[in-house]
């Protein structure tokens, strides 16, 4: 075996864009928009993600040691973090209990794409690697020995999928699950189609809802490819009025948008609602190779339902009319339920310094995952809005709801 060294980039334009593509997104495997070189530079260029604004790119690269890094045979997209904002996996209790304990909890090390809560690999390895498992071994150890020569507390490894999920497991890693609503296309022809797989009440409630959300004269665009720079203008006051709502501030920057929609327009679904000829809200979603990935919303004005219709049930009609296997609506929400998105486990590996706060974490997340699971199977079978829903087990029972 040829000996491999990593390398650590606090640029991610300091690699070739073809170079890393072979990593986030190689041939076999679903394309991730998230994952894309092009994305991830948006975010640095555009100031979204900096030391500055406590995201420091520290990427991690792998390569034969007598290659550069344009022939990287693995990746890691990683920030160094000075606190726990934009993450979507929580663990500030944890922060607060080591800060309690004498300990410092920031920085801390972040493997994820930066205010995302999408699910998408974290080990990222080459289409030609001989021996996958091993490359992806050798970056998980080598984002660890980053931690340790840092001094850092802890490693985060969110959204992960369940396979590297388990490899981390196998490696020291603690392991979190926690819960998303994502919708599943069962070969829907049409909406209509869809929702006559759900109960006669979420049916009727949905057309309803779908109905109302319109009634004030309210017309819907989709956006992809070229979109203009007004409607990127009107898109951002939509989503830092909800930002400001939110977090008390806007994650990313107005030129990310700009960048993102020249560089990736393809990839960009933009849902904006028109009344009496003006924008008066919006949903930005990026198109995967089979999921499409709802993000963010915003709006000017009040509008009962409109919410429902512009982030869930246009993703629906768009997946369909795609033939995109899923939508993936963003973190949180037990709302979807009754829209037809049902409970998905979401995985996060977490490794930590302190052998103190890693066996007190070690025992909140034994529990936390028996809790997660069990809510998982009670949706699943007290509350699917589904006429007949399928267990964990592979039972069938009729909802009548």
């Amino acid at each position: 075996m040829p000996e491999r060294a990593a390398r650590i980039l606090n640029d991610i334009d300091a690699i070739d864009p073809a170079a890393w593509n072979r990593c986030a997104n190689p041939a076999g495997s679903e394309y991730n928009p998230f994952l894309d070189h092009r994305f991830l530079s948006a975010l640095e260029q555009s100031g979204s993600v900096s030391a500055k604004t406590g995201w420091q790119p520290f990427h991690v690269v792998l390569s034969d040691r007598d290659h550069g890094l344009n022939d990287a045979i693995g990746a890691v997209p990683m920030y160094l973090k000075s606190h726990s904002h934009g993450e979507y996996v929580f663990d500030s209790g944890w922060a607060h209990a080591f800060y309690q304990a004498g300990g410092r909890y920031y920085p801390k090390l972040q493997v994820s794409v930066p205010f995302t809560p999408a699910t998408g690999r974290r080990l990222l390895v080459a289409e030609d690697t001989d021996d996958p498992a091993q490359v992806e071994n050798m970056l998980l150890g080598a984002t660890v020995q980053v931690a340790r020569q840092l001094e850092v507390s802890s490693v985060h490894f969110t959204f992960m999928p369940e396979v590297q999920w388990r490899r981390a497991g196998e490696l020291g890693c603690l392991q979190r699950i926690d819960t998303q609503f994502h919708w599943e296309n069962d070969g829907y022809a049409s909406f209509d189609d869809f929702t006559t797989a759900l109960s006669y009440k979420k049916r009727k409630n949905i057309r309803r809802e779908r109905r109302d959300a319109l009634a004030d004269g309210i017309e819907i665009e989709w956006l992809t490819g070229d979109i203009s720079e007004a409607q990127w203008d009107a898109f951002y006051g939509f989503y830092v009025d909800t930002g400001g709502r939110k977090w008390g501030t806007a994650y990313l920057t107005r030129e990310f948008f700009s960048r993102v929609g020249e560089s990736m327009g393809e990839q960009v679904l933009l849902v904006m609602c028109k009344r009496a000829g003006r924008y008066i809200a919006g949903a930005i979603n990026f198109i995967g190779g089979e999921t499409l990935y709802g993000r963010n919303w915003g709006s000017i004005e009040d509008h009962r339902f409109l919410h429902f219709e512009t982030c869930y049930y246009q993703a629906i009609d768009f997946a369909i009319e795609r033939g995109l296997k899923r939508v993936e609506a963003g973190a949180q929400g037990g709302h979807k339920l009754a829209r037809g998105y049902m409970p998905k486990p979401t995985y996060s590996a977490h490794w930590i310094s302190d052998p103190r706060l890693r066996t007190a974490v070690q025992r909140y997340l034994a529990d936390e995952r028996q809790y997660v699971r069990e809510d998982i199977t009670y949706i699943e079978e007290r509350h699917s809005p589904f006429r007949v829903k399928v267990d964990f087990d592979g039972h069938q029972a009729t909802n009548s709801n």
